[in-house]
């Protein structure tokens, strides 16, 4: 009876041993990030999102550098809003882990730079979504590249309803931390017209070319050079 006690009694103080040493390795690992943390740099870009819902004008979310930086978006499908693309850089090949959160019903794509999609958070598209579980866990392997992120209303959703995303893109550890605010794009705004600087740009080129128009041919070149300069005189 003493024997099986005293056997009670050591397999309860090797639990607590061990017990322990968890609590301890937990406590270790706590520190060390917490460490971590307070040596990452952070930034920020707020940004309007293109009225244009097409890849080729894909909001910037900024380079993926393995052990590097960490890529986080934070946006919204607004009522009628059909679809939104992000595109990121990878520059080495490794495992990347994709963080969601938000509102239910929203699908998640990650597409190569030729449109093929190579992850996708739809429980029926098989190895797609297999793929989208694996870059979950941090298990899924991305080639160095160009890369674009679709965010769209799962079937049955309510374009009316709009859908609140943040998306984190890591490769390891991280010693910078970029966020990305994604706006909706003012109404009535077009990729296609020109900002007050641009215009000017282009005004200041047209002038140049003016000015090269003006200048005959079949001269020297310090004929050339006297014959701008007149433009200016």
């Amino acid at each position: 009876m003493s024997d099986g006690m005293a056997g009670v009694n050591q397999m309860v103080s090797d639990l607590n041993k061990s017990v322990s040493a968890a609590v301890e390795r937990m406590n270790a690992q706590r520190e060390a990030e917490a460490a971590a943390a307070a040596n990452v740099q952070e930034f920020r870009k707020d940004v309007r999102k293109s009225s244009v819902n097409t890849p080729g004008f894909a909001t910037d979310m900024g380079v993926l550098a393995k052990n590097v930086t960490r890529l986080n978006v934070v946006g919204a499908l607004g009522a009628d809003d059909p679809v939104d693309f992000y595109k990121f850089r990878v520059t080495t090949k490794g495992e990347v882990t994709l963080g969601q959160v938000g509102d239910e019903g929203l699908r998640v794509q990650v597409m190569s730079k030729f449109g093929t999609v190579l992850a996708d958070s739809d429980k029926s598209a098989g190895k797609n979504y297999d793929a989208f579980k694996s870059m979950m866990q941090g298990e899924y392997e991305l080639d160095r590249g160009d890369y674009t992120l679709r965010l769209t209303r799962e079937k049955g959703q309510s374009a009316k309803d709009p859908k609140n995303y943040a998306i984190q893109l890591s490769m390891g550890k991280y010693t910078q931390d970029y966020d990305t605010v994604a706006k909706a794009p003012k109404k009535g705004e077009s990729p296609f017209n020109l900002s007050t600087g641009q215009q000017a740009m282009l005004d200041g080129l047209s002038q140049a070319a003016a000015s090269l128009n003006s200048i005959p041919t079949g001269q020297s070149g310090t004929q050339k050079l006297m014959g701008s300069f007149n433009l200016f005189v």
